[in-house]
């Protein structure tokens, strides 16, 4: 899974920053997750994720429960955009990469914006 983040305003980016560090806390401890990290653009207010999962019911379960929820809840306000893209990997192709993250959420944000507003990656 990989997901990007832009911002509404640069005013945003230490809230936004130092809540994501603690949803990157926790998920290296969250059941299923294989690995996550974090690419911050601060000056552009730009944050990507990427994190490897045993299956969609663990991120889900994960995104669901504290303290991510409630995070997710308090800068949903602060961001200007959200793309979110899903793939299946084998274990073997692990670590996933950042090209091919960017590539995918480059796609998913064409294929979103086609939809028209209110569309979300998946």
């Amino acid at each position: 899974m990989a997901s990007r983040f832009i911002l509404r305003s640069k005013g945003d980016v230490p809230r936004f920053f130092w809540k994501s560090m603690k949803a990157w806390r926790q998920v290296r401890s969250a059941p299923g997750a294989f690995g996550a990290s974090l690419v911050a653009q601060p000056l552009a207010g730009v944050f990507l994720t990427l994190s490897a999962w045993e299956n969609r019911d663990a991120l889900y379960t994960f995104a669901e429960i504290e303290p991510h929820r409630s995070i997710m809840d308090a800068i949903r306000p602060t961001m200007r955009s959200a793309t979110f893209t899903f793939w299946e990997v084998s274990t073997e192709d692990l670590p996933l990469t950042w090209d091919d993250a960017r590539r995918r959420l480059d796609e998913q944000a064409e294929a979103d914006t086609s939809r028209g507003p209110g569309a979300a990656g998946g």
